[in-house]
C-alpha cells in the first residue's frame, strides 16, 4: 500500500499519511464493505486511491517531485538559513528571500521546502497557528511583488 501511495504522491512521508487515514477509514467503514459489490482488496485500494487524491487536492501541492530544489538536498535537520544556501539556481528568488526578515523567510522555507504543515511549523517553533498563517501569507506577498 505505501508503494501505490508513493507512486501517486511522490514523496514518501504523504505516502505513509496516506496509508494511515486509510487503514482508519477502513476500520471505521468496515461495515460498509458488500462483498458482492467487489473484492476487499479492491475497495482497500480505492480508499486509499481516493485518500490520496484528497491529500493532493488539499494540501494543494503542486510540486511533489523529490528532486532537489538546488544543487545539495535540505534534510529536515537544516534549519532555514542552511536552506536558503542551497537555492543555487534561483538567483531572483534567492534576491527576493534575502529582503524578507530572517525569521519570515524561515517560516517561507519550513514550508516551501521542507513541506511542513502551518500546524507542524507553529509546533516546532512555538508560535500561534495564525501568526505562521499570516506570516507566511504576507511573505507570500512581499515575494511576488519583488518578483513581478
Amino acid at each position: 500500500m505505501i508503494g501505490v501511495a508513493q507512486r501517486m504522491l511522490k514523496r514518501r512521508a504523504l505516502a505513509e499519511e496516506a496509508v494511515q487515514d486509510a487503514f482508519v477509514l477502513i476500520w471505521r467503514h468496515a461495515a460498509r464493505f458488500d462483498p458482492q459489490r467487489g473484492a476487499g482488496l479492491t475497495w482497500i485500494y480505492a480508499i486509499l486511491r481516493n485518500r490520496s487524491l484528497s491529500i493532493l487536492r488539499d494540501e494543494k501541492r503542486t510540486e511533489t517531485s523529490d528532486a532537489p530544489i538546488g544543487e545539495e538536498t535540505a534534510s529536515e535537520e537544516d534549519d532555514p538559513e542552511t536552506v536558503m544556501s542551497k537555492l543555487s539556481d534561483a538567483k531572483a528568488l534567492h534576491a527576493c528571500m534575502e529582503t524578507l526578515p530572517p525569521q519570515r523567510r524561515g517560516l517561507v522555507l519550513l514550508a516551501f521546502v521542507q513541506g511542513l504543515t502551518h500546524g507542524e511549523i507553529a509546533g516546532k517553533l512555538a508560535l500561534p497557528i495564525g501568526t505562521v498563517k499570516s506570516w507566511i501569507r504576507r511573505s507570500l506577498i512581499s515575494l511576488k511583488e519583488c518578483l513581478g
